[in-house]
């Protein structure tokens, strides 16, 4: 699957990760694979997900998830979290930038075309990403 073999490119490239990073099976409602990728918070508890905004599209986002209960830390414990998070965006920015050019390469689309019919534009804005 090429979502795996990106997650360890971005793995091998010596990134501190302490987490656990996992590409899980996601299906839509036709079957299609969606691709999401699953970063299991250590300090703290909780995952962060990442996945594609829609089948086919080269944008990503993130969803923090944590558990119903509070979460009590040690004073070192928030930058250790802090690390993790920084770690999972920078591998969602990864995946975003990876999933565009192989998008580009493939043919599909090319460059300033939209993603899909429902994007307005090819261009995004910070707010939009």
């Amino acid at each position: 699957m090429q979502l795996r073999e990106w997650v360890q490119e971005f793995i091998g490239l010596g990134h501190p990760i302490v987490s656990r990073v996992r590409v899980a099976e996601q299906k839509d409602s036709d079957g299609r694979d969606t691709g999401l990728v699953v970063v299991q918070i250590l300090h703290g508890g909780g995952s962060v997900s990442l996945e594609p905004r829609g089948y086919d599209e080269p944008l990503w986002q993130a969803a923090l998830a944590g558990g119903a209960d509070d979460v009590v830390m040690s004073p070192h414990a928030p930058a250790g979290l802090a690390a993790e998070l920084v770690v999972a965006g920078d591998l969602c920015a990864s995946l975003r930038g990876t999933s565009r050019e192989w998008d580009r390469a493939s043919g599909r689309r090319t460059a300033g075309e939209p993603a899909s019919p429902n994007s307005s534009s090819g261009r995004t804005t910070d707010a939009q990403e």
